[in-house]
């Protein structure tokens, strides 16, 4: 090895050693601003992951959170929240008559709300039968 190798070898390791110290001084500082938050009654687990989501774009954001929910549902555990309940009402016919009377309050919709129902509709029993959502 050269002496101008070793020269370049020796420096890559000392910024590699310096950035590695600077590196775990910046962890106790964030171990630290962490404590400090839970001692203040923050959650510091729901801390971590506001930060963790904040990293993301939104386009990323978005589609981990739509494959969560499709997870979610397809293991039945939106069962306990308002959409999870609305689905099961709709599902099991609960919620016919209040439809039903509502329907016959409302105006027929124009051809062009028509128009938009029906690709809705299909949108929606395109994702029913993509989950195996045999009751929609």
């Amino acid at each position: 090895m050269t002496a101008i190798a070793h020269d370049q070898l020796r420096s890559i390791v000392d910024r590699i050693e310096r950035l590695e110290e600077e590196k775990a001084t910046i962890a106790v500082d964030i171990k630290e601003v962490y404590s400090e938050a839970k001692a203040n009654g923050y959650d510091t687990k729901t801390l971590r992951a506001v930060v963790r989501i904040r990293k993301q774009d939104a386009a990323e954001r978005a589609a981990q959170e739509a494959l969560l929910d499709l997870y979610m549902s397809a293991l039945g555990m939106l069962a306990d929240t308002p959409l999870g309940d609305a689905s099961v009402r709709r599902a099991f016919g609960y919620d016919d008559d209040r439809r039903k009377a509502a329907a016959a309050e409302a105006p027929a919709p124009g051809p062009e709300e028509a128009a938009a129902l029906a690709e809705i509709a299909d949108a929606m029993d395109g994702i029913a039968a993509a989950s195996g959502d045999t009751a929609h």
